[in-house]
């Protein structure tokens, strides 16, 4: 017979706060615990057998396949994903999941744990926060009759900014970590080349993101948010320099500046800006002559300023370079949004600065100025 010790390990398995599962290699579940078992009102013998998905809901089950079971597959483990599991009546049971493979010494798969915890409790919070501060927002605006139409605005940002956050970036978060796993292998030259042009694309993704969150940020509440400190400028400027160089190996970037001149500033924010005047001029400059980039410190003032050769800005578009989702020339095959020339001047305004233009036969020069203490 077992002793306490084994009685007690038995004990804490079938007991535990949380759900225990064992997935088999084809994905079925060969082991659960009885807590999961009273949490979803199914006995563990009739989960035997049943697949993790067929636990969801029909939203969740797409969710899945599309997004976490990829995912799992590509790196072996995810951490604190929201599921909701559907119960014997047919309810919901809001939890938080992690799953990780178990592989044996040649990469094979055994078998992958998954450890379940509920969060109703947290799932109730969360929506008792959001509706109080909507609650709160409508009661000032109900005497003008916006209640309405204040509240569908409220679930429409709510929808708005979770699907950017959440949606867009898991998919490119999977996207970029398969790319990263195929170059530790050897690839032949065509096969990096299309690992570049892939990589390229997620980057351009992520900066479309980016800049679409910030705008949501900025006109339904929020605003730009700056982190801010002393740090060299060369790392943070070469690293955008070099992430494009990536995606347009065929573009020739100068870059000049002092290499030990440090900057009071969100780096992070001043790469995003940077990266959006470089991309801009890389698109829109002449193909065959380099563009340049200028960074100086003087006079207590950054001076940074992106150049590039090629056809002048006509006049007409010259005052709207910067409202949002303009482009000078709509039937262009150049992608995007219309909101990287925004997003640079809202930074820019943010670190208590501007971007100034010029632009002639010659070249079209974007320049950012900030003030230093």
């Amino acid at each position: 017979m077992p002793g306490p010790a084994a009685e007690d390990l038995e004990d804490l398995y079938e007991n535990a706060p949380c759900g225990y599962l064992s997935l088999g290699r084809d994905g079925r579940i060969v082991k659960s615990n009885q807590t999961l078992s009273r949490w979803l009102g199914i006995a563990p013998d009739a989960l035997v057998g049943k697949r993790l998905r067929d636990l969801l809901s029909t939203a969740g089950q797409i969710f899945y396949e599309t997004h976490f079971a990829p995912l799992l597959r590509m790196q072996g483990y995810f951490d604190e994903v929201a599921l909701d599991l559907i119960r014997a009546d047919g309810t919901p049971l809001h939890v938080l999941a992690n799953a990780a493979e178990r592989r044996d010494s040649e990469g094979e798969l055994l078998f992958t744990r998954v450890t379940v915890f509920r969060a109703t409790e947290r799932r109730r919070y969360e929506r008792e926060l959001v509706d109080a501060t909507e609650t709160a927002q409508a009661e000032t605006r109900l005497s003008k009759g916006l209640l309405l139409a204040e509240h569908e605005a409220a679930e429409l940002r709510e929808q708005f900014i979770a699907v950017l956050g959440h949606d867009l970036r898991n998919p490119l978060a999977a996207i970029d970590g398969g790319t990263n796993l195929l170059m530790r292998e050897p690839q032949s030259e065509k096969s990096q080349r299309v690992i570049g042009l892939i990589r390229g694309s997620v980057l351009r993704m992520s900066g479309l993101i980016d800049n679409v969150m910030d705008f949501a940020r900025g006109r339904l509440g929020g605003g730009l948010q700056l982190n801010r400190s002393l740090k060299p400028l060369l790392p943070t400027l070469a690293q955008v320099v070099g992430e494009l160089r990536t995606s347009y190996p065929e573009r020739e970037i100068e870059l000049h500046l002092d290499a030990a001149a440090e900057v009071e500033a969100d780096h992070a924010r001043l790469a995003q800006m940077f990266s959006n005047l470089l991309a801009n001029a890389i698109t829109h400059g002449a193909a065959d002559q380099p563009v340049r980039v200028d960074a100086v410190l003087r006079a207590g003032e950054l001076e940074l300023s992106v150049a590039n050769a090629g056809p002048p800005i006509p006049p007409e578009a010259m005052a709207q370079l910067f409202q949002p989702f303009y482009r000078s020339n709509p039937n262009s095959r150049v992608q995007g949004l219309g909101l990287g020339l925004y997003i640079a001047s809202q930074i820019a305004q943010a670190h208590g600065g501007r971007i100034d233009v010029t632009s002639d036969a010659t070249e079209t020069r974007f320049t950012f100025r900030m003030p230093q203490a």
